[in-house]
């Protein structure tokens, strides 16, 4: 979430709230459709809520969700649209922190490996299995490598089904020849899981509202009302274009979840707190499958002996993923060109292929970590802990943490955010913890671990993969393309073509030609859900392809020198 630093004053309520078409579908508790603007402004401004999120990444809306179910009254409030920082450009893994039992952290295994198997009941649609290959190179590192699983399946109550297998050199050349380079003495196969994670967040966010939250994007957080010393409140204003609305928002408790923002929104609260944030960059690298297709997720060895890995999804086989200090908060940070040497490095030297360079890239994606500050420790030495810290107003502040974990570190806040109100309040009628209720979409069984999920040969249903039990009704309304921004528009909360194409769908991410066919006819059908003018339209299709180009510019600079240096090489050979 970004925040606004100028001096918020209540904002005049002059501009007519957007009107689209009406849903063909009635409307349930748990959607979030945006377009009456105005009046979700207003319903903000008419309320006392126990409690206002700052944030609506992973963290934020998980911590909506817990605290509504419990009865308390939540508002949500995100700068830009849900989970459109960090939240939507993790490595979209659901795993059990494997390399942190190297660490020591045996805590921190156990409860992500516990709360992965929760998932799998509450979203199995959003956890899809996924076998983990990992080549070893001698007898030695095959035996320690065991022993750690042994380790790691006992800590997390691995079922039998999904133990690890171990490969001969030979079984891993019949299986996955790819990864059987030169030396190889075969492999270990663990299995974990993968997600969509922006679509998780939905999820938790979706949930929230249905046990009444409520929830308001394009509304950063401008500044904060102090009463005595205490933080009673926030202003947030719009920033979607042609709109003039902003609210006082007033709540017992406030809880900063903003990500990479978390020191941004403690300046507001007082600009003397130092601040406690560790930013490191992420990026991830997106090929065509046909360039290198591999069936299961590869783990491969950096230079830097740091694991990485190649991950194939439907099409596509994306590469990550970096971890260094990054100074600035950005919502796109650059790829840097060592950032991409780095990857590709990596992957040249673990398969057997012709090296991939940058003009075999076809998409991107950049993520920062908000990780709390260690002094004198390298990017990946820092714990992914999370930290609570309340602020000078009474502001808890939440950063670290991983996207596994998440649900037991908001269950902890929200916990914190109970006793202060029953201590402040004398109020005791909030309903217990631990409840675990599917999230939207999730009330269905998970699919089986069989032969064919764990060859990783299993076909994905793109439908039933985005919306879980919702799918029926999204195929029922056409199933397509134009199915689906309906869908996201009435059901999901979609105020930009943005929202759309990396964030509902992920199709900027996972088409092959980074969904940038796509855009055209998802704005035709937003423009008549949103009521957007031509030229809206046609400035909402030019934002999305700037930031294609702005994101891969790297890559498509190398296209260009290859598809020269290609037409250069016949005038040189008759030249010879």
């Amino acid at each position: 979430m970004s925040v606004m630093t100028r001096a918020s004053q209540p904002l005049p309520r002059n501009v007519p709230a957007r009107q689209g078409p009406s849903s063909r579908r009635s409307r349930r508790p748990g959607d979030l459709d945006f377009r009456d603007r105005a009046r979700a402004f207003r319903d903000l401004e008419q309320e006392t809520h126990d409690l206002i999120v700052i944030g609506g990444g992973i963290t934020g809306a998980g911590l909506a969700r817990a605290a509504a179910a419990r009865g308390l009254r939540v508002a949500l409030l995100e700068a830009r649209d849900l989970a459109s920082g960090t939240s939507s450009r993790s490595s979209k893994m659901i795993h059990g922190g494997l390399r942190y039992l190297a660490q020591g952290d045996v805590a921190l295994v156990r409860e992500a490996a516990t709360e992965r198997q929760i998932l799998r009941r509450i979203a199995p649609h959003l956890t899809r299995f996924m076998p983990f290959l990992l080549p070893t190179r001698s007898t030695t590192g095959m035996a320690r490598f065991r022993a750690a699983m042994w380790a790691f399946e006992k800590l997390g109550k691995i079922p039998p089904d999904e133990r690890h297998e171990v490969w001969s050199a030979a079984e891993l050349a019949e299986r996955e020849p790819l990864a059987a380079i030169q030396g190889s003495h075969g492999a270990v196969v663990y299995f974990e899981f993968l997600t969509d994670d922006a679509r998780l967040t939905l999820a938790n966010a979706r949930s929230a509202a249905g046990d009444g939250a409520r929830i308001l994007t394009y509304a950063p957080v401008t500044s904060i009302e102090l009463e005595n010393g205490r933080a009673v409140g926030v202003h947030c204003e719009s920033v979607l274009e042609g709109e003039s609305l902003g609210a006082f928002v007033r709540g017992s408790v406030i809880v900063n979840a903003a990500g990479p923002w978390v020191d941004a929104i403690r300046a507001l609260e007082s600009a003397d707190e130092t601040p406690r944030l560790a930013l490191t960059r992420g990026i991830h690298l997106v090929l065509p499958r046909e360039r290198l297709p591999i069936s299961r997720t590869v783990l491969m060895n950096a230079i830097d002996k740091r694991p990485v890995f190649a991950v194939p999804r439907g099409e596509v086989v994306y590469l990550g993923t970096t971890d260094t200090f990054h100074d600035a908060r950005e919502y796109w940070p650059a790829i840097e060109t060592a950032d991409v040497d780095y990857l590709l490095e990596a992957a040249s030297r673990s398969f057997r292929t012709d090296p991939i360079t940058p003009a075999d890239i076809v998409s991107s994606w950049t993520g920062l970590r908000p990780l709390v500050s260690q002094k004198g420790k390298s990017p990946s030495e820092i714990s992914r802990r999370d930290e609570v810290w309340t602020g000078p107003g009474g502001i808890l502040s939440i950063a670290g943490g991983k996207l596994t974990a998440y649900r037991r570190m908001v269950e902890r806040v929200t916990d914190t955010v109970v006793e202060r109100i029953e201590n402040e309040q004398g109020r005791g009628a909030f309903a217990p913890a631990g409840e675990e209720r599917p999230l939207v979409g999730g009330d269905l069984p998970a699919l089986p671990v069989d032969d064919e999920a764990r060859s990783g040969h299993r076909q994905p249903d793109r439908l039933a993969e985005l919306y879980g039990s919702e799918a029926a009704e999204v195929a029922a309304d056409g199933g397509d393309l134009r199915a689906e921004v309906r869908q996201a528009v009435r059901r999901e909360g979609v105020l930009r073509l943005e929202d759309y194409w990396i964030r509902r769908s992920a199709r900027a991410f996972f088409d092959v030609d980074a969904g940038l066919s796509k855009l055209e006819e998802a704005a035709d059908e937003m423009a008549r859900e949103l009521a957007w003018s031509e030229t809206r339209r046609r400035t909402e299709i030019e934002a999305c392809r700037r930031r294609h180009e702005s994101n891969n510019v790297l890559f498509e600079r190398a296209r260009k020198a290859a598809r020269h240096e290609s037409a250069a090489s016949p005038r040189q050979d008759e030249a010879s």
